[in-house]
């Protein structure tokens, strides 16, 4: 017997081995997507190596946790010193990154043309939650679109838990020393990109519903 998938959002899921979830552009069924169908495995929120541990590693998603007892970035402006704790290293990734820090790439987004299903089980602040959806740099372009399409089939206490999960995500990668920053830099701009991706399907999509509207509604006008 497999064993269940715990559903990040609350719950567990049996897996369905052998059936491909469904991707950006497909049809979902009326009534959302089931949740089941969202994740073939729990993301994982865990930092990413850092640039002479991941060596030619170009990874989509954020790899195993490795220790990291330094201190997080300082802000954007503020020089760093080895008496505030940084070490050579950490002033020197800084110098390279510039102004960078986790969550500022995905930050100058907007959530334009990502509409979100009518979701009668759960309250929340619907751009909010987008907004922590496209920052997320564990989870691929595929999941952040289900996730989407089974809004309507969860539960508050679900939506509530994806979302303590989301924000605890980005505050872990925020707090990281400056020797993660190069390669949190490369995966941001990454799902930056594919967030960008989502928005052109769903208007491509939508473009598409209208025009089959606009054939049925000159079918029905001609009889046929």
């Amino acid at each position: 017997m497999a064993d269940d998938t715990q559903n990040p959002a609350g719950g567990a899921q049996q897996p369905q081995r052998g059936v491909q979830p469904p991707r950006p552009g497909d049809s979902v069924p009326e009534g959302g997507l089931d949740p089941s169908q969202v994740f073939a495995a729990p993301p994982q929120v865990s930092p990413p190596p850092t640039q002479q541990q991941s060596g030619q590693q170009q990874d989509d998603q954020a790899a195993p946790p490795s220790q990291d007892p330094g201190p997080p970035p300082p802000p954007p402006g503020v020089p760093a010193t080895k008496e505030m704790g940084y070490d050579d290293e950490d002033i020197r990734i800084l110098g390279e990154v510039g102004d960078y820090r986790f969550g500022s790439i995905t930050a100058h987004l907007n959530n334009e043309n990502i509409p979100l299903p009518s979701h009668p089980e759960a309250q929340f602040d619907e751009q909010a939650f987008l907004t922590l959806l496209r920052g997320s740099i564990s989870l691929t372009r595929d999941e952040k679109w289900r996730i989407i399409q089974a809004i309507p089939k969860l539960s508050q206490f679900q939506i509530d838990e994806l979302q303590k999960i989301l924000g605890e995500e980005k505050r872990k990668f925020s707090e990281l020393s400056p020797k993660h920053l190069i390669q949190l830099k490369k995966l941001e701009e990454k799902h930056a990109q594919d967030w960008k991706d989502l928005q052109s399907i769903s208007v491509q999509e939508h473009a598409k519903q209208h025009e089959q509207q606009e054939a049925d509604a000159i079918r029905k006008q001609l009889g046929i």
